[in-house]
C-alpha cells in the first residue's frame, strides 16, 4: 500500500510540472515565486533531444512495384 502511496505522489509531482512547465516557460513568462523552477524547466527541455521536421522527405526508392504472385497454382 505504501509503494501505490509514493508512486501517485512521484505522478502527481511530475504531472504538477508538466502543467506549469505549459503555463509558464513555454510561453516565455516567469514561474511567480519560482523563477530558478521555469529556469531549471527551460534548461532541460533545451537539452532534450528532439526530432527535425525540417527534413526534406527522402524520395522513394527506384523500380517499378509489382504485386505478390499466386503461389497457390
Amino acid at each position: 500500500m505504501l509503494v501505490i502511496i509514493v508512486v501517485m505522489l512521484v505522478i502527481l509531482a511530475l504531472a504538477g510540472l508538466v502543467v506549469t512547465y505549459v503555463a509558464f516557460p513555454h510561453r516565455g513568462e516567469e514561474v511567480p515565486n519560482a523563477s530558478w523552477l521555469g529556469e531549471a524547466m527551460t534548461k532541460a527541455v533545451e537539452a532534450a533531444p528532439t526530432i527535425d521536421n525540417t527534413a526534406p522527405e527522402q524520395a522513394e526508392p527506384a523500380g517499378e512495384w509489382r504485386p505478390a504472385t499466386d503461389r497457390a497454382s
